[in-house]
């Protein structure tokens, strides 16, 4: 869509003007206040970060903003999907993915509206009409066949003692002998009831839970499918996304800046290889503890390294700007609020920006040892490369981590982590290639290698660093798209194409998201 389309509610040119536009991830903070506050009063729970990410990553050319000036005052949002589906009865949570637009189908014949809310001190300029006339429109330019929904019935509740049924007061609204505001709305837009669908939406009060199954048909589309089916080829992109992982060699330091230095090293070596990404192991940073003459209890071991978080985060974003590379910086522990201690991975965008990812589930090793607490944020973050996440180590083996970032659209999943020997290193590897295998993404590991006397808990270490694909023919023959000799300080560089994770998803031999059973389980996130 245009990016930019503007119209202004007064002659007056001195005032703020209403913009049309794709929502972007920097909108994500306002669409979640503002939704939350159109339907405090209905009942009907607003969006966590999680699900706008969500549903941005997914199909950002269908999620739509209306601005009047810095204040968003309208949002409407959609995905593709097979009519097949779309066509039948469903619930919100089951046809949505619980509302991250997880089950849009690049390949779908139909755009699905999950949803159009307008700021009630703006419906007198038709900002529900602009939106639905940007989802026809981008309909024709897609040549899809239509449009399918589900909509409220606000009026029902208040009205269903004198209709005695859900089916008789919407053939009642169809048939211009009642009124409901929102079905009304949607027939003047050429939207065709197919019948009423109940227990759609958990929570929404005032329509008992019923919906009113719609559909626009585009009529730039016919109507009758071609003769026979088409065979859908494979396709390939070449831009790609360049990714070197560190297996990085613990050895003592004397200062501060000669551990910058080791950092820098490889930090040069990935982007001279032109590279977008290059990561480095959890707790990496714990080289610093050698810099002390003697061995440190936990306690002091803390104390000393969360001293260091502010120089750290100071000179890794500035190497990031510097060597225009984005790093996923390993992990640190950092005290944070109510002087607890998180094991964090800090993420360096070449930009500029600093992103933070607490560890979700601290080992029994971190909480013996340093007392880390886990974390309860888990968010997709945007790059210049697309969404990626970060799992830290143990994160990667529990498997719903890692489907609630796929459901907000990552496509590369950075996985940091510290162990000490084989056994330990192969929960982690094989974790990773099945999180590869059931999210149909990358995924990338970096480990320490080497030894720290004196410094508890680091005393030995194991890893074989990798990046890890799906298993399917696009890929890797063995799921490794590249990886390293165990226990030695190397650099593992492969590029990853993102378009290829496309095509895998909606044409693959299996087709893991694509599969799922919405009608009997998802994951919901409950953190922050």
């Amino acid at each position: 869509m245009p990016k930019n389309k503007k119209t202004g509610p007064s002659s007056d040119h001195d005032q703020q003007t209403l913009e049309i536009r794709n929502a972007t991830i920097r909108d994500v903070p306002g669409l979640r206040r503002f939704v939350n506050r159109v339907y405090k009063d209905a009942g009907i729970p607003g969006y966590t970060e999680g699900a706008l990410n969500g549903q941005i990553n997914n199909f950002p050319e269908g999620q739509i903003v209306v601005t009047y000036g810095d204040q968003i005052v309208g949002y409407c949002a959609t995905f593709r999907i097979s009519g097949d589906i779309a066509l039948k009865p469903h619930s919100w949570e089951e046809i949505t993915g619980n509302g991250y637009a997880s089950r849009h189908d690049p390949n779908g014949d139909y755009l699905y509206g999950m949803e159009v809310c307008v700021d009630p001190n703006f419906r007198g300029y038709r900002i529900g009409r602009r939106l639905y006339n940007e989802r026809k429109r981008l309909c024709q330019e897609l040549g899809l066949k239509g449009i399918i929904f589900a909509g409220r019935i606000p009026s029902l509740a208040k009205k269903i003692a004198k209709y005695k049924t859900a089916e008789n007061f919407v053939q009642q609204v169809i048939q211009r002998k009642a009124q409901d505001p929102v079905l009304n709305f949607q027939i003047r837009n050429g939207f065709e009831p197919l019948g009423v669908i109940p227990n759609y939406m958990f929570g929404d009060r005032d329509s008992l839970g019923y919906a009113v199954h719609l559909i626009w048909r585009n009529p730039k589309v016919e109507t009758e499918p071609p003769a026979g089916k088409r065979k859908s080829y494979g396709g390939r992109m070449p831009d790609t996304v360049r990714v070197g992982t560190v297996q990085y060699g613990q050895r003592r330091v004397k200062s501060f800046k000669e551990f910058l230095g080791f950092v820098e090293y490889f930090v040069d070596v990935v982007a001279d290889y032109k590279g977008d990404f290059v990561v480095f192991p959890e707790l990496f940073t714990l080289q610093l503890l050698s810099i002390e003459d003697q061995e440190l209890t936990p306690a002091e071991s803390i104390e000393a390294l969360t001293k260091y978080t502010p120089r750290l985060v100071e000179s890794l974003r500035d190497m990031a700007m510097r060597f225009n590379i984005n790093i996923i910086g390993g992990s640190h522990p950092t005290r944070v609020e109510n002087n607890r201690v998180d094991n964090i991975s800090y993420v360096f965008l070449r930009d500029g920006n600093v992103h933070m990812q607490p560890k979700i589930h601290p080992t029994p090793n971190e909480v013996f040892w340093w007392n880390i607490e886990g974390g309860n944020t888990l968010n997709a973050i945007e790059t210049d490369c697309g969404p990626i996440g970060v799992l830290i180590c143990y994160d990667s083996e529990f498997p719903e981590l890692s489907r609630h970032l796929a459901d907000q659209g990552i496509q590369i999943l950075f996985v940091p982590f510290c162990t000490d020997e084989r056994q330990s290193y192969l929960r982690v590897r094989y974790c990773c290639q099945a999180r590869a295998v059931e999210n149909q993404f990358y995924v990338v590991m970096s480990g320490n290698v080497g030894n720290l006397p004196n410094v508890a808990n680091m005393d030995i270490q194991y890893a074989q660093s990798c990046i890890l694909t799906p298993c399917d023919f696009p890929f890797a023959r063995d799921g490794v798209a590249a990886d390293t000799t165990p226990n030695v300080e190397t650099v593992a560089i492969a590029d990853l194409r993102l378009e290829t994770l496309k095509v895998a998803r909606s044409n693959g031999t299996v087709q893991n998201l694509k599969d799922r059973r919405h009608d009997l389980y998802n994951v919901r996130w409950r953190g922050v």
